[in-house]
């Protein structure tokens, strides 16, 4: 199968032998990517932008991942950082490399993110509490959360926009 890839330079599309259909679907996402995501450009203040985004980083996922989104003060990406990984149900998150993560990168808010390997995604219990004793840790040292969002496979829940924030 042909497959085309990118030359930054040039910015022309050169064709590609013997190419799997993982290799594609790798290609393709890193475009959709770049096109949510001009950090030069793109604001995360819109929870659909944050929701397709999100989705293309971690919906695929076998297993859990917990990720930040750290943003300077105008909600402009700064990085996307997968911290913690975890089983087909759960990942250990760490409040203290949180806020070590979101110094490190001079973030002044975060928008943390998990998937649910089940598909569903309904957020539990314990996703709850760690989200507060996130905010909580992050309080301390004056970065905003604006948001936690857990991506399922058809669904993905806001808990700002579910009032759980």
């Amino acid at each position: 199968m042909k497959a085309f890839t990118l030359n930054e330079t040039t910015g022309t599309y050169c064709a590609q032998e013997s190419i799997t259909a993982d290799q594609i679907i790798e290609q393709a996402k890193q475009i959709l990517t770049t096109q949510l995501c001009n950090t030069s450009s793109t604001t995360f203040s819109n929870p659909s932008a944050v929701s397709s985004y999100l989705t293309i980083k971690l919906a695929d996922k076998e297993r859990e991942v917990f990720a930040c989104l750290f943003l300077d003060s105008q909600h402009r990406l700064i990085q996307y950082e997968e911290l913690f990984y975890g089983t087909i149900d759960s990942a250990a998150v760490y409040p203290r490399e949180v806020v070590k993560a979101a110094l490190r990168h001079n973030a002044a808010a975060v928008i943390f993110a998990h998937n649910h390997p089940s598909g569903l995604a309904t957020p539990s219990e314990a996703d709850k509490r760690i989200t507060e004793r996130l905010k909580s840790a992050l309080d301390t040292v004056d970065i905003r959360t604006l948001d936690h969002f857990v991506i399922g496979h058809n669904e993905v829940i806001s808990f700002a926009e579910k009032g759980l924030l």
